[in-house]
C-alpha cells in the first residue's frame, strides 16, 4: 500500500509543480487531490497479504496437514529401503491456546507410525517458558524404533528479543535446549548418531544455525569426519 500511495504522491507533486508554473491552478491547492481509484487499488492489494496474516494467526495455525513425499537415494543401504520419517517443524509453542487442537496434532503424528521422528526447530517464539504448559502433551509423541531426534531453529536462540543481560539470554537458551530432553527428543548440536538396521547403518547429523547473529558450528567438521553414508538432515 505504501509503495502505491508513494507513487501517487510523486505523481501529484510533479503534477502540482507543472500546474503551478503554468498558472492553471485557479487558486486551488498546490497539490491535486489523491485519486480515489488509486487509493482503492492500494487498499485492495494490501488486504490480500494482511488477510493471509490474520488467517495464519487464527485458523491457519491449527490447520495441520500430513504431506507425504517419497525420497530416493542411490547409495542408501538396502536395509533402509522403505524407512519412514515424520518431520515436524516450527512448533512456536508460545502461539498455542487450544489444548484440544494440539492434542489432535500429536495424535496425527502418532498415526503415521513412522520409523523415525525428526523435529527441525523453533520450539518457542522466544522464551523457554512458552513450552512449559505443553511439555506433557509433546511427551505423548511415541518413540519409534529408530528414535526421536531434533535440532534448534532460529527462534530458539533468542535473537529477536532485547534481553536485559547476556546472562539472562544464555539462561533462556540453556532452558530451551533442555526442553528437548523433557519431551524425550535427542537434541543434536553439531554431532551425529549412528542409526542401525540389521548390519547396515547411516549417520544422522544435526548442526546449529550458522551465520550472522547465530552461533558458528565450529565443531561441524569434527562431527562430520568419517561419515561415508547418506546423511539425513
Amino acid at each position: 500500500m505504501t509503495l502505491i500511495l508513494l507513487g501517487e504522491d510523486i505523481y501529484r507533486l510533479f503534477s502540482g509543480i507543472i500546474t503551478y508554473f503554468l498558472g492553471n491552478n485557479n487558486g486551488n491547492s498546490f497539490l491535486p487531490e489523491r485519486r480515489k481509484f488509486v487509493s482503492g487499488i492500494a487498499l485492495g492489494l494490501a488486504a490480500i497479504p494482511f488477510s493471509s496474516l490474520l488467517y495464519g494467526m487464527t485458523i491457519g495455525k491449527y490447520n495441520f496437514k500430513v504431506r507425504k513425499q517419497t525420497l530416493f537415494f542411490p547409495d542408501l543401504p538396502d536395509a533402509f529401503d522403505g524407512t519412514t520419517i515424520t518431520q515436524i517443524s516450527d512448533i512456536h509453542s508460545g502461539s498455542f491456546d487450544n489444548p484440544e487442537k494440539i492434542q489432535y496434532a500429536i495424535d496425527l503424528i502418532n498415526e503415521q507410525n513412522s520409523d523415525l521422528v525428526l523435529f527441525t526447530g523453533d520450539i518457542v517464539n522466544t522464551h523457554a517458558k512458552e513450552m512449559t504448559p505443553w511439555i506433557e502433551t509433546f511427551k505423548g509423541i511415541h518413540k519409534p524404533n529408530l528414535g526421536k531426534y531434533s535440532i534448534l531453529g532460529n527462534h530458539d536462540y533468542g535473537e529477536y528479543f532485547h534481553w536485559d543481560s547476556q546472562e539472562e539470554k544464555e539462561k533462556n537458551f540453556n532452558e530451551i535446549k533442555d526442553l528437548h530432553r523433557q519431551i524425550d527428543f535427542d537434541l543434536l548440536l553439531n554431532r551425529n548418531v549412528e542409526i542401525k538396521k540389521g548390519t547396515d547403518s547411516i549417520r544422522l547429523i544435526g548442526v546449529e544455525n550458522w551465520g550472522k547473529h547465530f552461533k558458528k558450528a565450529g565443531d561441524l567438521n569434527v562431527a562430520s569426519k568419517g561419515v561415508k553414508k547418506k546423511i539425513l538432515k
